[in-house]
């Protein structure tokens, strides 16, 4: 059997090559990436400007059997690349997986959504996504997966770091008292993307951990693994009612080794 032909879109940022490193020991996997030089030695990797190229040049090229869509960047250029590769999948007998984002619901604050819910957003990201969402829902059907993701953690990720930043700056954390979330790590999630892109699955699915964690206490309990610090927390009020950004599965269950609990993301950030 002829190794699958994987390309992931967007393979240099810290999701993208997460699921490259996942990936790439078991299919013939191509990724793109665009300022950073350290990919260009690597032969599996191609350079692609968002702005400037034509994604049909790099599909032509690398004729993958697998699509992942973890791009970054301008939004109207990646409207565009996604219409192009909407093209793509209904003349080809390529897959998509695309990496959308729990905030496709952040305008419904008070439950948390499952995959059938309606999309609706109030932030520029939550749309962009949904248009893109919008986009795949009329390929054909079993062309696509939607991987609805929510905050990735992950010691290298770039939350983390950040939050490393500031603890060793002693400058103040934000944390969100009222938000209630999930989350997910890089490993866990590649995890399940490989399920996914093995098993020939498509539709819609919730990939964050299947319980839920207030922001404050989550970023606390990380805080702690990380180190002895006693920072200075800056809690941001948006409301005083609870308020859910969380995409929880519903529909689509994974298998038990592939679901994961806010506590085993926690204990991941051990100090490194």
């Amino acid at each position: 059997m002829d190794k699958k032909k994987i390309l992931i879109l967007g393979a240099s940022g810290f999701v993208g090559n997460a699921i490259y490193k996942e990936l790439c020991s078991y299919f013939d996997t191509y990724g793109t990436y665009y300022t950073n030089s350290a990919f260009a030695t690597n032969k599996q990797f191609l350079r692609y400007d968002l702005e400037e190229d034509d994604i049909f040049q790099i599909l032509e090229r690398v004729r993958p059997h697998v699509i992942v869509s973890a791009l970054r960047g301008n939004f109207p250029a990646q409207i565009q690349a996604h219409q192009h590769l909407m093209e793509y999948l209904v003349k080809s007998d390529a897959k998509l997986y695309f990496i959308s984002s729990a905030n496709v619901f952040d305008a419904y604050s008070k439950f948390p959504s499952y995959e059938n819910d309606k999309t609706l957003s109030l932030s520029v990201y939550g749309r962009l996504k949904i248009k893109i969402e919008n986009m795949i829902m009329r390929l054909p059907k079993g062309k696509a997966a939607i991987l609805r993701v929510p905050m990735v953690f992950g010691n290298t990720s770039p939350r983390i770091k950040e939050l490393k930043e500031h603890l060793d700056s002693k400058e103040p954390i934000e944390v969100f008292p009222n938000l209630i979330i999930n989350v997910t790590n890089d490993d866990r999630l590649t995890q399940q993307i490989h399920y996914l892109i093995n098993r020939n699955k498509t539709g819609i699915f919730h990939l964050g951990s299947n319980d839920l964690i207030q922001h404050e206490e989550f970023i606390k309990e990380v805080i702690a693994h990380l180190g002895n610090y006693h920072p200075v927390y800056k809690r941001v009020y948006t409301t005083n009612e609870d308020r859910y950004l969380a995409a929880l599965p519903k529909e689509n269950i994974l298998p038990k080794n592939l679901r994961i609990s806010c506590q085993e993301i926690i204990d991941h950030h051990l100090p490194v």
